[in-house]
This record gives structure tokens, sequence and C-alpha cells, in this order.
């Protein structure tokens, strides 16, 4: 099998997963109870805690800074309704995003707009760009949170979160600033020290983790309230009793994840331009890549892959078949919607898969345009 749609999940790294099993068998304590067995649980997390730390900032995360979640989901939910009740009384309630968030973006911006926030959300042109200026220029006085995606999962564009940082701190506004960038980490360089953000999500699943488990970067200073209420484990920020197992294998994900290998985009572009395929979006990340082969459907064409052992997706996993938000802001006209697939690679990825698919997504367009 040829597996290449990281962007959904990876493949589980062997350090995590001997990580996990170690956790689950050897300490399988409650992380905040006092005894040995519960400190060996808690050092376990401290360790996993400054593998993400120095992974997510480049040295620049400070080991307090990262809260586990239960994922890249919560992680986002986390920032921004904490951001949005935290500012609202001393800044105002206006939001600024984006047309083309990850679900768990736009589901918690929804909600607080049915609460009575007021969102700006950009427009990308139709090579799904949004600039830095765009991104300022739709901030005000009253705004009191920026929420934009690092990395975008269904194009691999890549948006200019630093830039806007900068341009929006220079003018003074006081908003925070939150980045989803579950798909930039561990996949393109990245330092909380030059990202301007306040707020940082990432995930487990996304770089040779297990599902289950994430991180919330909050700068230093910065309190939020809980979203979940209990214990007070992680700081107070997040209740719960710690899953081990899983945040032990989240930080050998962080620790010993790879970017993916030198030449895979460049080896997929030239196939795909032999086949006449359209790029969409324009997708600077090297991970991510979408297309379209004109009059191909785009399930037909998965099909066909799928029974040769080639997987790729039709776009973001979540959307589990409904129409895709970005390709409507895009634009893209219905002929093109249809036939919109994604390869998305991983630190599993070779160059041979690469040519593999390109091999078979040949077969594919002659055998369904003869049928």
């Amino acid at each position: 099998m040829i597996y290449l749609d990281y962007a959904a999940t990876s493949l589980i790294l062997p350090e995590a997963r001997v990580a996990a099993i170690s956790a689950m068998s050897d300490e399988y304590a409650n992380a905040s109870s006092l005894h040995l067995p519960g400190r060996n649980a808690k050092r376990i997390i401290e360790d996993a805690r400054i593998a993400v730390a120095k992974a997510m900032g480049e040295s620049g995360a400070k080991i307090g800074e990262v809260i586990f979640t239960s994922g890249g989901t919560e992680s986002d939910n986390m920032a921004i309704f904490g951001a949005a009740r935290l500012m609202e009384k001393r800044i105002g309630k206006h939001i600024v995003t984006t047309e083309v968030e990850h679900d768990a973006v736009r589901a918690p911006i929804k909600r607080l707009e049915q609460e009575g926030y007021s969102v700006t959300r950009i427009k990308p042109d139709k090579r799904g760009v949004i600039t830095a200026a765009q991104i300022a220029d739709a901030c005000r006085e009253d705004t009191c949170l920026v929420s934009v995606m690092s990395v975008c999962n269904e194009t691999g564009n890549i948006y200019p979160i630093s830039q806007a940082a900068a341009e929006i701190k220079r003018r003074k506004l006081p908003a925070l600033i939150h980045t989803d960038a579950v798909q930039a980490f561990k996949s393109i360089p990245m330092s909380v020290k030059t990202s301007g953000a306040d707020l940082i999500s990432v995930s487990s699943h996304k770089i040779g983790g297990i599902k289950g488990v994430g991180a919330l970067w909050i700068r230093l200073g910065l309190r939020l309230p809980p979203l979940i209420l209990g214990g007070g484990q992680e700081r107070e920020f997040r209740s719960g009793t710690e899953p081990v197992p899983i945040i032990a294998a989240f930080g050998k994900a962080a620790e010993f994840s790879a970017s993916v290998s030198p030449g895979l985009k460049e080896t997929l572009m030239g196939g795909l331009a032999e086949l006449n395929a359209e790029i969409l979006g324009s997708p600077d990340s090297p991970r991510i890549t979408a297309f379209s082969v004109p009059g191909i459907p785009a399930e037909v064409l998965m099909n066909c892959l799928d029974a040769k052992g080639i997987c790729i997706s039709r776009g973001s996993a979540c959307k589990r078949g409904r129409r895709s938000h970005v390709w409507d802001a895009l634009g893209l006209p219905r002929s093109v919607y249809d036939s919109a697939v994604r390869v998305s690679f991983g630190f599993g990825s070779t160059i041979d898969d690469v040519r593999e698919l390109i091999k078979q997504l040949g077969n594919a367009v002659k055998e369904i345009a003869h049928r």
C-alpha cells in the first residue's frame, strides 16, 4: 500500500509506539499522585512537554507555555473561546479570520458570532493567497482576536502569520493572534519567537503520534479562562487526568518526526504537468498538493487508485463527503470542483511512492476516459 493522505493522519512512528506501550505497561499511575509511580508518570509528561516545546519553538518556546489537550480541535476551541472571553470586555467583540479555516476554527467562531460577536472573514484570491496587509487591514480597535491558519489543510497555501502579526503590532492594535498550525508543525520551519502569535495549536496524529492528544502554546503571561473545569491539571488551563501513554507518544513524535524527503513535491508537480492537471491553490507547503484532472470525477479517480493500493483524498477528512468551503472560497467552477483531489506526504513517503502514483494516475485517467 502507498499511503499519501498524511494531512488527514499520519502513520505512527516506531518510537511513538514504543513510548506509548511502555507507559501503558510500566507507568500506569495517575500523574497527579504524589507516590513514586505517580511522580514517574508526571516525569514522562514533562519530558514530552519539553520535546513539544522544542519542536514548536526551535528552543524559543518555554516549557510552561505548552498545554496538552485532546487534539487540534480542542486546542483551537480553547484558544478561540478563551481569547474572546478574555478580551471582550476590555477590547471588544470583533474577530478577524479567513474563509478557508479548518472547521475546528470556523465552528467556534460561528458560535461566537451567534452570541453577538462580529466577524470579518477574509476571502483569498483564486490561488488561495491571503496577504499580511489583508489581515492587518481587517483589524479594528475593537478586534479581540485574529485567527488565521499557518498552512491550509486542503491547498497547502502557507499564510503570512509573522508578517501580519508584526503589522498589527506596528499599528498598536490590541488583538490576540491565534494560528492553527496543525499542518505546519514539523512540516515547515516554525518558531514561536518569530511567529508573532499569542496562541498556537498543534496536533500529535499529524506528525507520527497517536490520535487523542494535541497541544496549545499560550504566550507566557496570557491567562485564558479554562474551557474544561475540574481538578486543575495542566496548570489549571485544562483539567482532566492526563493520558500519559499518548502524551508520551506525542513527545517522541515531536522529537523524531522529520520533514518530508527532498524531491517529492518536485517529482509530483512534474508528473501532474504531463497529465495536464490543474494545480489548485498555491501549494507552498512541501507536504500538501491539491489538483484537478479535467473531466475525471474525483471519486472515480480515487476508487481506481484505491484498487491499486494508493490512498489519496478528496480533501479534508472532516468533511466526510460534504462540499468543501475552501473550494467555494477559491471560486472553483463546478467542473474543477468535481475532480479535485489532494495528495499529502509525510515522513514515510518516498520518491518511488510518488513515481508509482504518477504512473497509476496516468493509467487511471486513460481507463476512465475510455469508459
